[in-house]
């Protein structure tokens, strides 16, 4: 899949509507609303009670502007987003400066855009607001106005108090910034990579579908090549005995090509047959070589083999599983020192093909973390001809194995283990029974695959 696909869903996946923010500032102003008149007039404390809600209605402004300006399925922006949350912070902060400051115990809200830039925007962007919420939470430690009581008596809480609730909105900023943001970028990368493995899905089915797509073309065609051949025979035998040479020739030539085009019909009409045709069962054997043929093309070096006890296993061919296949050995191939072995073994129980190479081997995280996505095996300092190569988007890996496990497969990584050998180990094994599932009986007639296609003038149409 192409980065710019995978790029677009990094970042659409990060933008939030603006009716998220709205609604979550709706709520605040709620609280901050209720907070302010229950302490005025449930309490009795004195508040600078216009102040304050003067400072509550610039959100209630900022609400309605944006409700007016913008429609409810719009997406912010990440620098819009930021800026949304540090007006948060800083109208939150001029709350607490009008009413007592850090010891006015709703100080902890400072926490909240906090969370919320860390669950929705990247880590730039969440640090610059933690860094904005401690520095004004800073400067209410030193500068704030009392902290309203009642009328009888003034509260003035110790500075070591004060510097403790300073330290715990520092501390809380950074862990729940840190711990947010991890949680919802695991989700994020997991959601991204079922994606692209559906994209590949999707891709994989829709070629799986020419086939039928195909048949129907020669079912189609067949009425009017039928129709070409029949005039073609009327002309040759009319013209046949006074043709000049030029005439004979074209017309000899129009037969042949009409013979070649009925036996191309013949085939594709094979793939719609009973479901398993010529070309959707395959041995073993083939398996493998249509597995390394590519890159045998490419001049990769391969040393390749199958062999097993009795008789060879076939099975019905599946896109998916070919193409984590050759993810796979793409990977091999680009970290081999020299050559890459495929070998191919069956029992009676098992199936599995193993992939092994001579380059550096595995490291220790993909060996902890296979199969998760994002988890790159490439590195900066090895490719195949020695350069260094961009890490990987770490989906081949996770692709692969999602497709091959779909299958009933198991997937073991490994480094060789040898003294004095170096390299690593991909093994794909299947249970016999699941591996042949669905393949077509092996001497059975109705296998086209052994069926050689009849002469030309009998093929059907």
């Amino acid at each position: 899949m192409p980065d710019s696909n995978l790029n677009g869903l990094v970042r659409n996946a990060r933008h939030l509507r603006l009716d998220t923010f709205v609604r979550l500032r709706w709520l605040a102003i709620t609280g901050q609303s209720a907070a302010v008149v229950g302490a005025q007039f449930g309490l009795g404390l004195a508040l600078p009670f216009g102040w304050c809600f003067l400072v509550i209605a610039t959100s209630s402004w900022l609400n309605l502007a944006l409700r007016i300006r913008f429609p409810a399925s719009y997406r912010l922006s990440d620098d819009s987003a930021a800026l949304l949350l540090a007006f948060d912070i800083v109208q939150l902060a001029a709350l607490l400066f009008l009413t007592g400051g850090l010891q006015n115990p709703f100080s902890l809200l400072f926490l909240a855009p906090v969370l919320i830039s860390a669950t929705a925007l990247p880590p730039e962007r969440t640090l610059a607001l933690g860094l904005l919420a401690v520095g004004l939470a800073t400067l209410l430690a030193l500068v704030h106005r009392p902290l309203p009581w009642f009328s009888d008596g003034r509260i003035e809480l110790p500075f070591l108090y004060v510097s403790g609730v300073w330290t715990a909105i520092l501390l809380g900023t950074a862990f729940t910034g840190v711990y947010a943001w991890r949680v919802a970028e695991e989700t994020r990368l997991l959601a991204q990579a079922l994606a692209a493995t559906e994209l590949v899905l999707a891709r994989e089915q829709h070629l799986s579908q020419l086939d039928g797509l195909a048949a129907a073309a020669a079912h189609e065609l067949g009425t009017p090549l039928g129709t070409i051949m029949l005039v073609t025979k009327e002309l040759i035998r009319q013209l046949g005995p006074t043709a000049s040479p030029a005439v004979a020739e074209d017309l000899n030539l129009l037969r042949e090509q009409v013979d070649r085009c009925r036996g191309i019909l013949g085939k594709l009409t094979s793939l719609d047959g009973d479901g398993v045709g010529f070309l959707e069962t395959v041995t073993f054997s083939h398996l493998v070589e249509e597995l390394v043929a590519p890159q045998r093309a490419l001049g990769a070096v391969l040393d390749i083999s199958s062999l097993g006890d009795g008789p060879e296993p076939a099975c019905r061919r599946n896109p998916g599983v070919m193409f984590g296949l050759a993810n796979i050995l793409d990977n091999a191939v680009d970290f081999a020192d020299s050559r890459v072995t495929v070998e191919g073994r069956w029992t009676q129980e098992r199936v599995w093909i193993e992939i092994r190479d001579d380059g550096p081997g595995f490291s220790s995280e993909v060996l902890l973390r296979a199969g998760e996505p994002y988890v790159t095996t490439r590195s900066a300092d090895r490719s195949q001809t020695g350069g260094t190569v961009g890490a990987g988007l770490g989906l081949g890996l996770f692709i692969a194995k999602t497709l091959i496990e779909r299958s009933g497969a198991q997937i073991a990584l490994m480094n060789v283990s040898a003294p004095e050998a170096h390299g690593a180990i991909v093994r794909v094994s299947w249970a016999r029974h699941i591996f042949e599932r669905g393949a077509a009986p092996r001497h059975s007639p109705e296998l086209n695959i052994r069926t050689p296609l009849p002469p030309g003038d009998v093929v059907p149409i």
